[in-house]
């Protein structure tokens, strides 16, 4: 039996190295290529001052700083691997506005981790180029449901809604349109699987091919405590 029942344990497993690769490559690089970003030289005045730090132990923080950030930009990329291997779900990969299609269903994904990785006017814009896919006649994705998925809430409030975000240009909020929709990533997840827990049996199984790939054992009941800050 699969560790999880919408993906298999070989096609989770090797999202989980991917990511892995990835973590490791940002770490060498944060230290190889150290000053190749220009860092803040007052900042780091006052970090060392302010948190009673010596120069090495500034540096450690600064390079894991660094790697963390680079990192981040891939996580979204690996909830869009998993997810599109679920059950009738298809990876559009990179490149375009559409992440994920379920045809079935009848459903596109744009997916991003954080609900701020897209802020502001851009926004208007990620809702401009959905309805343009489903409500135009021409397009292949007319009549489909277009999520705008934000893995990570800003707040443990879970929602399903029209995405009615601010048009800048007009002074006022785009329409709402039932086919034009934000979402979380645990309702995304269980809206994907099927599966109304998914999202927490995702994170509980990460650590454990964390540990068969690498022998590293994570705390989980402490992992928790930070899911549970996300999703509640």
């Amino acid at each position: 039996m699969p560790r999880l029942n919408w993906i298999s344990d070989e096609d989770l497993r090797n999202a989980v190295g991917s990511l892995l690769a990835t973590a490791q490559e940002a770490q060498r690089l944060a230290v190889d290529e150290f000053g190749r970003n220009v860092v803040d030289p007052f900042s780091a005045i006052f970090e060392m001052a302010g948190f009673n730090m010596d120069f090495d132990t500034w540096l450690k923080s600064e390079q894991a700083r660094q790697a963390q950030k680079t990192l981040q930009n891939f996580i979204g990329g690996f909830h869009q691997i998993v997810l599109g291997h679920c059950p009738g779900w298809t990876n559009m990969n990179v490149g375009g506005l559409i992440d994920l299609l379920h045809t079935d269903k009848k459903i596109i994904a744009e997916v991003k981790n954080k609900h701020n990785t897209v802020s502001g006017g851009k926004l208007s814009g990620v809702y401009s180029g959905l309805e343009n896919l489903v409500m135009d006649k021409a397009s292949i994705y007319k009549g489909y449901t277009a999520y705008f998925v934000q893995i990570i809430p800003p707040s443990t409030d879970r929602y399903n809604r029209p995405f009615t975000p601010s048009d800048p240009e007009k002074g006022q909020r785009q329409p709402e349109n039932e086919l034009i929709r934000i979402i979380d990533g645990a309702n995304f997840y269980a809206l994907a699987t099927g599966s109304e827990t998914a999202i927490y049996d995702l994170h509980d199984a990460v650590p454990d091919f964390i540990q068969e790939l690498t022998g590293t054992k994570l705390d989980k009941e402490r992992l928790k405590g930070i899911l549970t800050m996300a999703y509640g």
